[in-house]
Formats: structure tokens, C-alpha cells, sequence
């Protein structure tokens, strides 16, 4: 498997660990009884929740665009250091921002979504670039 494909597999590990995280902070936050039942009524949340939540949802905005660079990089063959640099970027980054937007942590975690942001953009210019 090309880099690309492996950041295809660390996507899908990315979405897993964030949907992870955040339900189990959920199941904290609601209980058993909760989680368990027809979920009729919302749930108690804590404020580390709706973080989890909304650092899950943000990850799902960018992952459309990441999975499409990646495919593209790999079916047309335009894997460089650019393409590699930015799919290592973009992982770090999200992998990082998680635990730093859950702790409330604003600047840095600021930096976390630029990292990935950039290795975006890094994917992009590598793909259209001759």
C-alpha cells in the first residue's frame, strides 16, 4: 500500500477514536439507564462532551476533502513529497487537536486544526501541481 492508502486507514482510525471518545463521555455524562433507553428526553451532558462532540464533527468536515485528495494521489499516481508531507500533517494534526480541544484548550488547539489545514493544502498543490 502507497502513503496514501495508509492515510485512508489512519482516517478511518481517526473517526473511530473520535466516535469512541465522544461516546464514551456521553455514556459518562448520561448513564446507563440513559444510554441504554429509548433516549426520549436529551441527555445530561458535561461541557467535555459537547467539546468531544463538536471536535467530532469538525473532523468529519474536513475528512470529505482528505479522503478525496487521497484517492486522487493514488489513482493518478501523483504521490510526492508534498502528498506524503501533507497526509502526515493532516493526521498529526487532527490526532492532536482531539485531546487539546477536549481539555479546552484554545490557542493550541487553534494550532492542531492549522497543522492539518495546512496539510490540506499541502495535498492539494501536490495533486494539481505538474
Amino acid at each position: 500500500m502507497d502513503a496514501a492508502l495508509w492515510g485512508l486507514v489512519g482516517l478511518a482510525v481517526l473517526v473511530f477514536l473520535h466516535i469512541g471518545v465522544q461516546g464514551l463521555a456521553l455514556k459518562a455524562a448520561a448513564g446507563n439507564a440513559w444510554s441504554v433507553g429509548p433516549r426520549d428526553a436529551p441527555a445530561p451532558l458535561a461541557p467535555v462532551h459537547g467539546r468531544l462532540r463538536r471536535a467530532l464533527d469538525n473532523l468529519l468536515e474536513s475528512a470529505p476533502v482528505f479522503l478525496s485528495l487521497a484517492l486522487v494521489a493514488h489513482l493518478a499516481g501523483r504521490l510526492g513529497p508534498l502528498v506524503e508531507v501533507g497526509i502526515a500533517m493532516f493526521l498529526a494534526g487532527r490526532l492532536a487537536f482531539l485531546p487539546a480541544y477536549a481539555a479546552g484548550i484554545p490557542w493550541v488547539r487553534t494550532v492542531f486544526w492549522y497543522v492539518a489545514g495546512i496539510g490540506l493544502l499541502l495535498m492539494l498543490i501536490g495533486v494539481t501541481m505538474p
